[in-house]
This record gives structure tokens, sequence and C-alpha cells, in this order.
């Protein structure tokens, strides 16, 4: 164990590790977006769609698998912030700043990279509060009225619980703000993912870049959609 773990903080200490460890974790991330995404997109499905959604990732393995994801996805945010952290403060030390070759001046998002950062941690950590640990709603007056007529047992009503969320004004502007300020970060680093494992040359960067903001456009309509649907469309109303 011990021979591990100098193993292990030898490679934390190291620069290459570091990189890696950002773009393992960053790839996770991404993936969980596109998910998330493609899951959130079932509200326009209607409310069964939704609910079915709901109730499958809140069931799965027996309740312990929407756990294992939210923990797992937590770590992986956590090792993602640590180490861009870490490798912010080793290269300032350097006098090397960590970014693309062809890069001559720092471009907007990253010279407010701590401001936008700390509103993505409060927007997650409200996200979280009002979707997960439902604070501010009752989770039981959220209850699937064609289910209960259908099966004669009660479920979360989640489509219903999401709308009733985006009609507050407030909130979505903070959402599609929020998930601006996010994807601001996103088309950078899908980017920087392609960099750092190698992938980015002279020939392949134009096609790296346009993808990445191509995929970085589709998650924030995506999400975007949502709110706007409800808020300006009363989508659901």
């Amino acid at each position: 164990m011990n021979a591990l773990t100098r193993t292990a903080s030898a490679y934390w200490a190291s620069s290459i590790g570091k990189k890696l460890v950002v773009a393992i974790t960053g790839i996770v991330l991404v993936l969980f977006l596109a998910g998330h995404m493609t899951g959130n997109l079932l509200l326009f499905a209607g409310r069964e769609a939704f609910n079915d959604y709901a109730q499958f990732l809140h069931h799965s393995l027996h309740g312990a698998g929407i756990w294992i994801a939210r923990l797992g996805l937590l770590a992986a945010l956590f090792l993602h912030i640590a180490a861009t952290i870490a490798l912010t403060r080793q290269n300032r030390a350097a006098r090397q700043p960590y970014e693309y070759n062809n890069t001559i001046q720092a471009s907007k998002s990253s010279r407010i990279m701590i401001w936008t950062g700390l509103t993505i941690l409060f927007f997650v950590i409200y996200h979280l509060m009002h979707y997960t640990i439902h604070a501010g709603n009752s989770y039981e007056t959220y209850v699937d009225p064609a289910y209960l007529a259908e099966t004669g047992e009660s479920r979360h009503d989640a489509w219903k619980m999401v709308i009733d969320g985006f009609r507050v004004w407030y909130v979505s502007i903070f959402y599609i703000i929020s998930m601006t300020v996010l994807c601001s970060h996103l088309g950078h680093g899908v980017a920087s993912i392609f960099q750092t494992l190698g992938f980015n040359s002279k020939k392949s960067r134009p096609f790296i870049e346009r993808f990445s903001w191509g995929y970085t456009a589709v998650i924030w309509l995506g999400f975007v959609s949502i709110p706007v649907a409800i808020l300006i469309f009363r989508y659901g109303y």
C-alpha cells in the first residue's frame, strides 16, 4: 500500500499526471453532460416518458445506481477542479501558462476563469439542492396523476416539478446564464482533452476546434431549450 501511495503521489506531483487527471475526468463530465441533456429533453416527450425516465434512474440497482453515479460524478468533479488548480499554481510558479501552443493572448473566458468557476460551483450546489435534496419544495406534493389512476400506485411527478421550477423567471434566467458560463468552459475544455491525449496537431486542430464548439453548441441549445420553452412559450402550462 505504501508503494502504491508513493506511486500515486509521484504521479500527481508531475505535470503530466495532473494533465491526464484533468483530461480523463473531463471526458467523464463531458459524456455526463450529453447523457444528462438527452434525458432532460424527454421532458418534451410528455409527462409519462419523462417520469418513466426519472423512475428508471431512481430505481436502478434497487435505488443504489443513482447514488453511485452521483458520487462518481462528484469525485470526478472534485479531481478535475483540484488538478486544474494544482496545474495553474504549478505553471504560474514556473511562469509557463497551461494553454494551447497557438494561443498568444488569453481568451476572455480564461481571464475571468475564477468568476465563471464560482458561478458554476454555485449553480451545481443550487441544482442539487433544488432537484436532489428538494429544498424549497415538497417532494410529496408531486404525484403523477396518470400513473396513479392507471396503477393505483403513486410515483414522483418529476415532469411537473421541473416545469414548476422553471416557471419562476429568475430561476430560468440563472439557469440559462449558468449553462452559458459552463459552455464557455466546455468549448475550450473539449479541445484541450484532445490536446492532452496527443490528438491535436496542426492538421487536425481546425477540425478539433470546430467539433469542440459544435458539441458545445448542441449542449447549450439542448439544456437552454427547456427553460426557454417553459418560460417564454409556456410549455406544460
